[in-house]
């Protein structure tokens, strides 16, 4: 945006001169020609992107705000991982196992492998190999070096493979819905439109085994059929098969199988968000869609921030589907996504890579007996969450009627339906009042939806506060349920 040197019109260029008695000498007056406006100048809100102002884009601050205003409410609201873990990483001694991986494996002098994580590194990655050979052994995911893209987290991974996927107008991504924001923040960002395609999770309410959630076909096939009405398409759809955020919800082998037909039907990529598959009862019992017949249509994207360590910042996507140029070349997705990265990041942090890479190497070139121990720890906080809630809000307690909960079988967030509408209004009384946070679910829904549903994640608290913060949601449920 261009702010004008001469007095500006307020509604036409979005900036407006400051005045009062803060304001500099001659503030209000004219700049002089060829000055450009200086610190006076206040620009609206709504001349800036209009993603600034979209509800997934403020939902993060909003939450964060909250919870810095009310420091000794027990929160059920980040998804973090458990701060346990910390003490295992050691990242001078992991650094160290990287560095001797380049001189032993690659043939590097010392002072050539430091001056590696120092420097400038390449946008593909520095540990595409080691990642995808932990890829080959813990996920049966099977592809070269050279069809990943290392990332800053999987917050970049999303964003440049909607910015590559999407080329035109007419290119439509669709979604699982609810939709966890980063996915949708970035299309948001990125001028992507997306059209929701409805889970299709059965309430169990307190009682009964797991719920499994999927994806409504017959939607599906509907907005495909008005895509093509519209003289657009599908270009891509993104799902989190394994214990979803926000909803928790998990997809069956018949449904992974069924969603890779449609997609070879149809003629669109799956964006396979694989975040939480760890945390499973048995880790692996079921496969990635990126693993399965048919996978080669799924845009894999993954993350080391549960499984290692969230402030490396380090996650991937595999991409390596064939990318033919006008004169017949053929490349690799991963090419296209790698040529943005230099643009959007430049690179990954070496050092943070080189980080995730002494890990991988500590432990045999696979994660598994890293996630154990992590994946237990989850699947009992989600036990005592779930227990909690049946003793405190199931039948026979007297709980207000109305209020339901699924039951995930891994994950970090259990969903709860409520008789009344979640919103922030209601969450600053949960926090000011009782002393509980929690996430409005309809802060993941495109459009109208989610409205009297809130998200509990358990990832981060220990047992006696997951217990307290239950009893604290009770007392807040029977304040403000009829």
């Amino acid at each position: 945006m261009t702010i004008r040197t001469e007095p500006a019109n307020e509604k036409a260029n979005g900036t407006r001169p400051a005045t009062g008695a803060g304001a500099a000498p001659g503030a209000g007056a004219p700049a002089a020609p060829g000055v450009a406006a200086g610190a006076g100048a206040v620009l609206r809100r709504d001349a800036l992107h209009g993603s600034l102002g979209s509800p997934a884009m403020g939902s993060i601050n909003f939450l964060n705000e909250v919870m810095g205003r009310f420091p000794d409410a027990i929160s059920f609201a980040p998804g973090a991982p458990h701060t346990s873990f910390f003490a295992e990483i050691d990242t001078a001694r992991h650094t160290a196992r990287y560095l001797r991986h380049l001189e032993e494996e690659r043939g590097l002098k010392p002072e050539q492998a430091e001056r590696l994580l120092y420097q400038y590194g390449p946008s593909r990655g520095l540990i595409n190999g080691l990642v995808a050979d932990a890829l080959r052994t813990d996920q049966g995911i099977d592809v070269p070096p050279e069809s990943l893209v290392i990332t800053v987290g999987c917050q970049e991974a999303m964003l440049l493979a909607l910015r590559a996927l999407v080329a035109s107008p007419a290119d439509l991504v669709a979604v699982v819905n609810p939709c966890f924001v980063g996915l949708s923040g970035a299309a948001s960002v990125l001028g992507v439109d997306l059209v929701p395609v409805d889970d299709t999770e059965e309430d169990t309410g307190g009682t009964g085994g797991g719920t499994e959630g999927g994806i409504d076909f017959a939607q599906l096939d509907e907005v495909c059929r008005a895509a093509r009405r519209a003289g657009r398409r599908i270009r891509a759809l993104y799902a989190a098969p394994d214990f979803s955020n926000p909803s928790g919800g998990f997809m069956s082998l018949e449904a992974r199988h069924r969603l890779l037909a449609v997609a070879e039907r149809e003629d669109f990529l799956v964006l396979e968000d694989n975040a939480y598959a760890f945390t499973a009862e048995q880790p692996g019992a079921l496969p990635p869609l990126k693993a399965l017949p048919g996978g080669e249509r799924v845009v894999h994207l993954g993350t080391f921030a549960k499984v290692c360590m969230p402030g490396a910042r380090v996650g991937y996507v595999v991409a390596d589907q064939p990318v033919r140029d006008a004169s017949g070349r053929t490349g690799l997705l991963a090419d296209e996504l790698a040529t943005l990265k230099s643009m959007v990041t430049v690179n990954t942090s070496p050092l943070s890579q080189a980080v995730i890479g002494g890990i991988l190497l500590e432990h045999g070139g696979s994660l598994a007996s890293v996630v154990r121990a992590k994946a237990e720890l989850y699947q009992r906080n989600l036990r005592l969450l779930l227990d909690a809630l049946d003793r405190r809000l199931g039948p026979g307690t007297g709980a207000p009627a109305g209020v339901s909960w699924n039951r995930p079988r891994g994950g970090f967030f259990v969903r709860v339906r409520l008789p009344v509408a979640a919103d922030e209004r209601l969450l600053e009384r949960s926090a000011r009042e009782f002393g509980v946070l929690w996430t409005p679910m309809s802060h993941f829904y495109l459009g109208d939806g989610g409205d009297r549903q809130l998200r509990l994640a358990c990832s981060y608290l220990d047992p006696d506060t997951i217990e307290e913060g239950i009893v604290r949601l009770t007392r807040f449920l029977h304040a403000v349920c009829p």
